[in-house]
């Protein structure tokens, strides 16, 4: 009998063993739950896009020279119209002042030349009225009238001579202005290729040649981007945009898409996009956004709001789900609506507060698998 109770003792561990080591072994998985909140269409680039500004000049001597004044330095602000270097120019001064010279010599001939006219007419009527009295003779009226006419072709001549002086002034004027560079808007000095006693040379048409300064107006920046050529037949000008730089990390800044290029580019081994600009609402005014910074855009297409959403990565073969069901998951098919690579809109298939595997790719995470669950916050 003792035995017989042994036997049995021995035959109900080994089943509670064998019971034990073959059971199902829950399988931990990451589960996020179904809840409402606002759901995006959106369109984001393909490759990095870069910061740039709206005005920016590669400002170029017009004529080559030596440096002989270096008014600025890098990292200056500029006001429009600012000298910022001069070429020496001693003796495109000296051309100008003698220019400047005979345009007031010619002015004053004219007008010395016009009082004379004035003169001579004056001495016609006078010679004309006494005539008329019988009392000069034919010869003097004659010689009154050609000496008036005469003289009124000298003040025209003389002003066709101060109208070609002043020509000149201002051929002087602007030969002398080429060896001056000025800012044409207000910004900040970027670069500078030159110091005081190099030769600077223009650059020949076709050969690029660094700027002398490098101006950027940094009041008014934009984003440009690639959009896969995909995705632009659905952007419009005006719709809204975010901005991420990766000097900043998670902090995201508001725009609007201003230009879509009315082209594709064509770039041998890559994807055909097509570049977009994204303005920025407003630049921060705790953060000094510079001209090159790498940059994210996100064009949002469509907005949803206080709709049924769940996490994009619980959706699998398009529009199913694996619901957590207890201690076991369910296979369920959802129909779906927006989507992005963040939230998946969900319109028929699950209720609030059901709550769906994120972590699809582990092991055992399938159909009636049984499970421990896991709250992922959002």
């Amino acid at each position: 009998m003792k035995k017989t109770l042994i036997a049995l003792s021995l035959a109900a561990v080994a089943a509670v063993a064998l019971w034990w080591f073959s059971r199902d072994k829950p399988v931990t998985v990451h589960v996020q739950t179904a809840e409402r909140g606002t759901v995006e269409a959106i369109v984001a680039n393909t490759r990095t896009g870069t910061i740039k500004a709206c005005q920016r000049s590669r400002l170029s001597m017009p004529i080559g020279g030596v440096v002989d004044q270096l008014l600025v330095n890098e990292g200056d602000r500029v006001e429009a119209g600012q000298v910022l270097l001069t070429l020496w120019n001693k003796d495109r001064t000296a051309h100008h002042e003698r220019a400047k010279a005979a345009a007031q010599s010619a002015a004053h001939a004219h007008q010395q030349s016009c009082l004379s006219a004035d003169q001579a007419s004056r001495e016609y009527k006078r010679i004309k009225a006494l005539h008329e009295r019988k009392l000069t003779s034919q010869e003097s009226l004659e010689a009154a009238e050609t000496l008036m006419q005469t003289s009124r072709l000298a003040c025209e001549a003389t002003k066709d001579q101060a109208d070609m002086a002043k020509a000149e002034l201002v051929l002087s004027e602007s030969q002398l202005e080429q060896t001056i560079l000025r800012a044409p808007f207000a910004g900040v000095i970027g670069e500078i290729n030159g110091e005081i006693g190099e030769y600077i040379t223009p650059s020949p048409p076709g050969v690029a040649t660094p700027p002398a300064v490098d101006l950027i107006d940094s009041s008014c920046l934009y984003v440009t981007a690639p959009i896969d050529e995909i995705d632009a037949a659905r952007l419009q000008q005006g719709q809204p945009a975010r901005i991420t730089l990766d000097a900043f990390g998670d902090r995201v800044f508001t725009g609007k898409l201003t230009r879509i290029a009315p082209y594709v580019l064509e770039i041998e081994k890559q994807a055909r996009t097509v570049d977009v600009d994204v303005h920025f609402d407003a630049l921060p005014e705790d953060a000094a956004l510079l001209v090159g910074y790498s940059a994210d855009v996100e064009v949002i297409l469509e907005s949803r709001d206080g709709v049924l959403r769940i996490p994009s990565v619980a959706v699998f073969d398009s529009n199913h789900v694996l619901r957590v069901n207890n201690d076991r998951l369910q296979k369920h098919t959802v129909r779906t609506g927006l989507a992005n690579w963040h939230y998946t809109e969900v319109l028929e298939g699950l209720a609030e507060g059901d709550r769906v595997v994120t972590s699809l790719g582990q092991q055992g995470v399938e159909d009636g698998a049984l499970i421990e669950a896991v709250e992922d916050t959002p």
